[in-house]
């Protein structure tokens, strides 16, 4: 049970304070008819008929009644400004999780996306029509414009027709030195072509530096070496920085719409980590062998990892795997989990759901 207390002290005629447990106030008036007002704001004016018992109390707050029209409409921009102030903190909230799922969303589906296969056998014969002497396909359409122009009526007034053919003339010069700048880039990509399909190893690695395939993948590790001594076999280190890329922790939004951020479990964590790795790993096969004519890429996957027994991290391979072109480009990669999926070839993987990964041993590209 509470303690309350109320005390009243006559300050002036008709005019009392009042202490209690809930505040200070001061009411006045005379019989009949009494305004009080509290230190919360509360105001009460209470009106009786003396001897009949019949009463009648009124409550206002303390919000000083404005009549003023400026007044009024500050009070309203006031309110609005409060209104939209809340919904902007609600629609930020809205987007963090948004952007977080979206990360989550990236991660898992990394090894979804892929560049377009190149057919080097194909790309070898390819022709333009300078192979033949004949016009370029720039310049033709730049020639059909001038052929087909004829001047308005305004342009025979202001006597601008023979400026714009000129600028027509010049279009079809232009064009036909873009029909150049094409032949040039094609014959140097039949010259590659040739090459590669020679199993030049250095014309490998033009393409790679030059495509930069696997460039999106950045923002997630930090960089790729290649290594190439068998011209069907590809090796490729990766660095995934797990504790960069994967969160450790869960935003969500409540019921009232307000961001909500919570620390991830030690088991989601993992799991998605492992996915994050496995999920790269396919990227980076599906890639060179999109590219380039491989029969086998081998992935080393490497991370920093804390070496307990010197209390030094080491960058090593938590992930080592050798795909073979055929079974890769025979999985339906909307619907597999990238994690299990490493069943489906040679991998090296330790991999604890409370714990992570634990260093492996690369594969040996040559077994």
């Amino acid at each position: 049970m509470g303690l309350n207390f109320r005390k009243s002290i006559k300050i002036a005629p008709g005019v009392r304070m009042n202490f209690s447990t809930r505040g200070v106030g001061v009411s006045a008036g005379v019989k009949g008819l009494r305004y009080s007002v509290n230190s919360r704001g509360q105001r009460r004016t209470t009106a009786s008929i003396p001897g009949t018992g019949i009463s009648h109390t009124s409550y206002s707050s303390s919000g000083r009644k404005y009549n003023s029209s400026a007044q009024q409409h500050r009070q309203q921009l006031a309110r609005q400004q409060r209104e939209q102030a809340k919904l902007e903190e609600l629609q930020l909230a809205k987007l963090e999780v948004e952007l977080y799922n979206n990360s989550i969303d990236l991660i898992h589906s990394i090894h979804k996306e892929c560049d377009d296969s190149f057919d080097w056998a194909e790309i070898r014969h390819y022709r333009h029509p300078h192979h033949t002497n004949s016009k370029g396909q720039f310049e033709i359409e730049a020639q059909q414009k001038l052929d087909a122009f004829k001047p308005s009526m305004m342009q025979k007034i202001l006597k601008t027709a023979d400026k714009e053919e000129q600028h027509l003339q010049l279009a079809v010069t232009q064009a036909r030195q873009e029909d150049v700048k094409e032949f040039d880039e094609l014959k140097r990509t039949i010259r590659l072509a040739n090459r590669i399909l020679q199993q030049d190893i250095d014309a490998y690695f033009d393409v790679i530096e030059e495509l930069s395939p696997l460039d999106d993948l950045l923002e997630f590790g930090s960089g790729f070496e290649f290594f190439i001594d068998d011209p069907k076999v590809l090796e490729v280190e990766f660095h995934v920085h797990t504790k960069n890329v994967v969160p450790t922790q869960v935003k969500s939004l409540t019921k009232t719409g307000k961001l909500s951020v919570k620390d991830m479990s030690k088991t989601v964590y993992y799991d998605i980590q492992q996915d994050y790795v496995c999920s790269c790993a396919i990227r980076i096969a599906r890639d060179m062998f999109a590219i380039l004519p491989f029969k086998t890429v081998v992935v080393h996957a490497m991370d920093e990892i804390l070496d307990t027994s010197t209390g030094r991290t080491q960058i090593v391979p938590i992930l080592s795997v050798k795909f073979d072109r055929e079974v890769l480009n025979s999985l339906n990669f909307d619907a597999i989990d990238c994690s299990e999926a490493m069943a489906n070839f040679v991998h090296q993987m330790k991999f604890k759901k409370t714990q992570g990964f634990t260093p492996v041993e690369k594969i040996n590209v040559t077994r």
